[in-house]
């Protein structure tokens, strides 16, 4: 199963399919992306790297779930920033 499929069953499975909207999802990676944030901030040792990859899924999770709810190919997506990022800085 993609990864994308199981993040949408776990949606459908915890009913945040018909709860979501953009601009929740679009907070949520904010709000997470501040806990990743929150990883490097609170130590000036090495950081809790599992913490940091729990915050890592949690943004993840919250951006592929606009992709899924927008129809887009969360690869496709970021291919096409490949291209921007390309046509801008090389």
């Amino acid at each position: 199963m993609a990864i994308s499929d199981e993040i949408q069953q776990l949606r459908i499975d915890c009913g945040w399919d018909q709860t979501d909207t953009p601009a929740i999802l679009a907070k949520s990676v904010f709000a997470e992306a501040g806990e990743l944030l929150e990883c490097f901030i609170q130590t000036e040792e090495a950081p809790d790297w599992d913490a940091v990859k729990s915050e890592v899924a949690d943004v993840l999770m919250y951006a592929m779930s606009i992709c899924i709810d927008q129809g887009w190919d969360a690869e496709e997506v970021i291919r096409e920033k490949f291209a921007d990022v390309r046509r801008r800085y090389l």
